[in-house]
């Protein structure tokens, strides 16, 4: 009963989410905005005038913004955690059901299916839980908007969506998921930008410069803040000025009460770009702050990865090392390595580890992090996986067994990565760590484990899905991280 009132919960808060939303918002929102909304009059209209039948049974349309955040960013918040745990476990164990019933159509007779009544490919252990529930986030994206009361110079996170054209930034200091020193720094951001001469960058076609904010920390407390801008035309002598005005408000002025450890600023006229494309700039403090994992000491970088619940990345690398059974000669294969922290906690149980990451300045990083905590026995190559993989394994003896962890984004694994893997017949075990197995996640588990197919050049032998182990690093959401062993 608890797991379906969780299910049923989440779906019926999306549900009056999007239901409510356009109807409060033109209600509350300022002029200009109705109007930048209503540029298809008849349709508004047509919209306004629709009687929307309310799925929310308690929740009426005059629920708070905050409440319509908590709903979009943190949905399960209103249940228990042990709850929590019990909802993710069958949505999970749904995404395997499914998983099992593609690959037998695809005639993938070489698994064997488990005799339980729920048949799925593999064995299902229950959710591990996070050790940390509320305030674990290490990083938070903060964006710039209009806020509920039109105020263009919001520092929040978003509910609606752009192609609705319904988008309101809300204050995200009610999320449980959320640290306080994030919540602080975003809120000194806002008032730094209320004050500024400069307008808010919210489509880039219609100019404005000040962008999202992103906060890092560690366990200590230290704290790093990256400001994104964009340049529009301002010379070099503006850009210049605005970066002093930016340091000393954070320095000496209403931020310092933030103590932050870095303060950086990124010049950016793309929606995402990296440190090479456009450098971070160190306005004041320290290029890095540091954390320690596992009794190992880790660099942070800017746009450097790291599992974004810093005591469940613990479990997690935990976990993986019980699942890949390594022994002083297994040579361990880390795919999409970021700053080599799953690498570095497994290198004393294994002879070798090779990381492979597309992040320059994460694999700078992780070189780092190797040398400083004196493991000598990892080795780091920067590039895109598609293109460094294939060249590491094409030599590879077929007599030294090679076990293998991939943590890719949720875009999951390149096709000539998975290639590669599967026609490297030296692999026998692999660790896929997916925290959207639902997604992109689900072609590459389909290509590991159907069975040989010329047409795409998978000509290796099939893996077959071993274990499924859940570690929860998001309480308070719909995510979980999924560790599924591979085998053959």
């Amino acid at each position: 009963m608890a797991i379906f009132y969780g299910q049923r919960l989440l779906s019926r808060l999306q549900a009056c989410h999007l239901a409510r939303l356009g109807q409060a918002f033109l209600a509350s929102a300022p002029e200009d905005i109705k109007q930048v909304l209503g540029r298809n009059e008849p349709r508004k209209k047509r919209w306004k005038e629709k009687k929307l039948k309310h799925p929310c049974g308690s929740l009426d349309l005059d629920c708070s913004w905050e409440e319509r955040l908590s709903s979009v960013a943190t949905p399960l918040c209103g249940l228990p955690y042990e709850e929590q745990l019990k909802v993710k476990y069958e949505k999970l164990k749904s995404i395997l059901q499914t998983l099992t019933a593609r690959l037998r159509k695809l005639g993938a007779n070489h698994l064997t299916i488990t005799q339980m009544p729920d048949e799925i490919c593999c064995p299902l252990k229950p959710v591990i839980p996070s050790p940390i529930i509320n305030g674990y986030r290490n990083k938070s994206t903060f964006s710039v908007n209009h806020g509920p009361d039109g105020n263009p110079k919001t520092v929040g996170m978003y509910v609606g969506t752009g192609k609705g054209r319904n988008i309101v930034c809300v204050r995200a200091n009610h999320l449980l998921n959320m640290p306080r020193a994030h919540l602080q720094i975003a809120q000194c951001y806002e008032e730094f930008i209320r004050q500024s001469s400069l307008d808010p960058c919210i489509l880039f076609h219609l100019g404005g410069h000040w962008r999202e904010l992103i906060v890092r920390s560690n366990r200590k407390g230290d704290t790093m803040a990256i400001i994104t801008f964009h340049p529009q035309q301002l010379n070099h002598e503006e850009l210049s000025l605005q970066k002093e005005l930016v340091r000393d408000f954070f320095i000496r002025g209403p931020g310092a009460v933030c103590g932050l450890a870095s303060l950086y600023f990124q010049e950016s006229a793309m929606t995402r770009c990296s440190h090479e494309q456009s450098p971070y700039q160190l306005l004041s403090g320290e290029p890095h702050i540091f954390e320690e994992l596992l009794g190992l000491k880790f660099r942070i970088s800017p746009d450097a990865f790291l599992q974004v619940n810093t005591a469940g990345a613990e479990v997690l690398y935990q976990t993986i090392g019980e699942m890949i059974r390594a022994h002083k000669d297994t040579v361990l294969l880390d795919i999409c390595c970021g700053t080599g922290a799953i690498g570095l906690s497994l290198a004393d149980q294994v002879s070798k580890v090779i990381g492979v990451e597309v992040v320059d300045q994460a694999v700078e990083d992780a070189k780092w992090n190797a040398a400083f905590n004196g493991v000598s026995n990892c080795e780091f190559h920067s590039g895109k996986a598609e293109v460094v993989l294939p060249q590491l394994l094409m030599s590879w003896p077929e007599t030294r067994p090679l076990t293998a962890v991939v943590n890719p984004s949720r875009a999951g694994l390149h096709y000539h990565v998975v290639r590669a893997i599967r026609n490297c017949e030296a692999i026998r075990r692999l660790v896929y760590v997916s925290c959207k197995p639902e997604g992109e996640t689900m072609r590459n588990f389909l290509e590991f484990c159907c069975p040989p197919n010329t047409g795409k050049k998978l000509k290796g032998e099939a893996f077959a899905p071993v274990s499924a182990v859940p570690v929860d690093l998001f309480p308070h959401t719909s995510h979980c991280e999924l560790l599924l062993l591979l085998a053959r």
